[in-house]
């Protein structure tokens, strides 16, 4: 089973963790990272993760950020493939990086996209994903314990 999850999902166990959903998705990426590190499931990078990554101005979220894109056994470069389809995905009403994740993640062969923004997983459900679901971490595990 192939994963990718965007960067609020890979940050997700350093939010404040005071409201109950937050909480729980916390510990669900945290068991979908040990599933990865178990060889339960394979972690999928991507130039636009390590972009959004090396952006980020908090220097823990970044380091975190990188342990976990270390464990990653595939990293989807930047190609035509994947331009195109991002291209077509902001024409289709996604944010620009939110579309590039999401193209990586079909580019990639992803079985799983996985993030904690409402708006987006709404968004990327609604559209042709050629057999990448767009699921929240909650429902991440599910899929990995059944």
């Amino acid at each position: 089973m192939r994963l990718y999850l965007d960067m609020c999902s890979i940050q997700r166990p350093l939010d404040d963790r005071s409201q109950a959903r937050i909480a729980v998705e916390a510990e669900a990426v945290l068991a979908i990272l040990s599933a990865c590190e178990r060889g339960a499931a394979e972690l999928l990078a991507s130039r636009s993760l390590f972009f959004e990554m090396e952006r980020n101005p908090h220097p823990l979220r970044r380091d975190f950020a990188a342990q976990v894109l270390a464990r990653a056994t595939v990293v989807v470069e930047v190609s035509p493939a994947v331009e195109l389809r991002t291209r077509a995905l902001c024409t289709a009403g996604l944010k620009p990086l939110d579309a590039a994740h999401l193209a990586s993640a079909i580019e990639g062969r992803a079985d799983f996209f996985c993030t904690c923004d409402d708006r987006l997983l709404r968004r990327a459900r609604a559209l042709a994903t050629l057999g990448t679901r767009a699921v929240t971490p909650e429902q991440l595990i599910v899929e990995l314990l059944t």
